[in-house]
Parts: C-alpha cells; structure tokens; sequence
C-alpha cells in the first residue's frame, strides 16, 4: 500500500473534520452573541453555555489546523530493520484471536481509522499506547499492550 497516498486520505479526512468544526464554531457563536440569549437574570445561562461551547470548538479547529500543518510536513520512510519501526511505518498486527490489523504510525492529530476498499487501517500516533508499544519492534517480534487492565498480545507479522 502507498504510504503517500495514505497520508494524503489523512488530509483530506482533516480537512473535512477542520470545516465541520468551523461551521460548528461560528453556529456557536452566533448562540452565544445573538441577542435573543443576552442574560435576563442570573440563572439565564444559555448564551454563557453557547459561549463556551463556541471557546471549545475553537480549541478544537486549532488542534486540527496543527494536524494539517504536522501531516503536510510528514514524509514516511520506507521501513529500515536496523531502527526498527519508527514514524511512517505500514504495520500488520496478529492478535491473540488470530485477527490481523493494519496499523499506519504518523504524526500526531491524526488518529483515525481509514477504509481502504474492505481494509481498515488504523492511524495511530508514536504518543498513542500501542504506538509507543511498536517503536523500535521489528517483523516476528511481540507487542505486549494493556488495555483496560487487560493484557494483550500482539505480533508484528510485516512491515513496510
């Protein structure tokens, strides 16, 4: 699989999720500044709630926009077996259940789960746990990740 043209569904998928927010955060805003919502009495806090609704939405478009910024920089190395894996590998996983999943290890903002054809590839960041897990692992090693107090293991079965 094109890690390039992986990372380029990356974008596009934050650029969808950035105009979502935007058009949220100015709905949000118009509640919060309308003057129907101006305060009438103490216990009126619906453009107070509105406002901060709004300050979180924004927050969120930032977090995003830096995504775009850390993903547009982003150029994923083929795999080397000497660093082992690192930022920009391709990764298929074997679990306990025999399940294989695909993992795509990028810059952060980007966790998501892309659907590639009948294929769904988990994007992960290094700062997720299983992505912390993976540094440095090679093909035939194991990947121990607690999750919810539960153990599980993992093989690394390929790595582009």
């Amino acid at each position: 699989m094109d890690k390039s043209w992986l990372q380029q569904q990356v974008l596009e998928r934050l650029a969808a999720d950035l105009l979502q927010v935007e058009q949220a955060v100015s709905v949000a805003h118009e509640a919060a500044t309308h003057e129907e919502n101006i305060a009438e009495n103490k216990y009126d806090t619906l453009g107070l709630e509105a406002a901060y609704l709004a300050t979180g939405q924004a927050r969120r478009a930032e977090a995003i926009r830096q995504a775009l910024v850390q993903w547009r920089l982003f150029r994923p190395q083929p795999y080397s077996a000497s660093q082992g894996i690192q930022l920009g590998a391709l990764v298929c996983l074997l679990g306990a259940d025999e399940k294989q999943q695909q993992i795509f290890l990028g810059p952060e903002g980007g966790n998501m789960k892309l659907l590639i054809g009948a294929e769904t590839i988990q994007v992960i960041s290094s700062q997720a746990p299983l992505g912390k897990a993976l540094l440095g692992k090679a093909e035939g090693d194991e990947v121990t990740l607690e999750v919810a107090q539960v153990k599980q293991q993992l093989e690394v079965l390929s790595v582009t």
